[in-house]
């Protein structure tokens, strides 16, 4: 079988990681979200997050990183963030 790099998704955006840094979403389409995992607490040997940021962002590269944040708010799973974002994300999309 042939080594294919299939990219992770979920409910049909891309999720890219860096560090305590997830992305949500396409940076082709208008709107992106950033999880950012701010706590964390072992569990066993595995670091689960506590608190997670969200932001909903414009990804239109000429506004400043301030001006880029529509909407932001803090969960304490990981879970409740990335549904969260899957709601804000398919609801900035379709213009709602």
């Amino acid at each position: 079988m042939a080594n294919e790099n299939i990219p992770l998704t979920y409910k049909g955006h891309p999720l890219r990681r860096k560090d305590h840094l997830i992305y949500y979403g396409s940076m082709a389409d208008k709107y992106i979200i950033l999880l950012q995992i701010m706590d964390t607490k072992k569990v066993q040997d595995l670091d689960v997050a506590t608190r997670v940021a969200i932001q909903l962002q414009l990804t239109d590269p000429e506004l400043k990183s301030r001006d880029k944040v529509v909407k932001k708010t803090e969960k304490d799973s990981l879970y409740a963030a990335i549904d969260v974002a899957s709601v804000w994300l398919d609801r900035a999309l379709s213009g709602k």
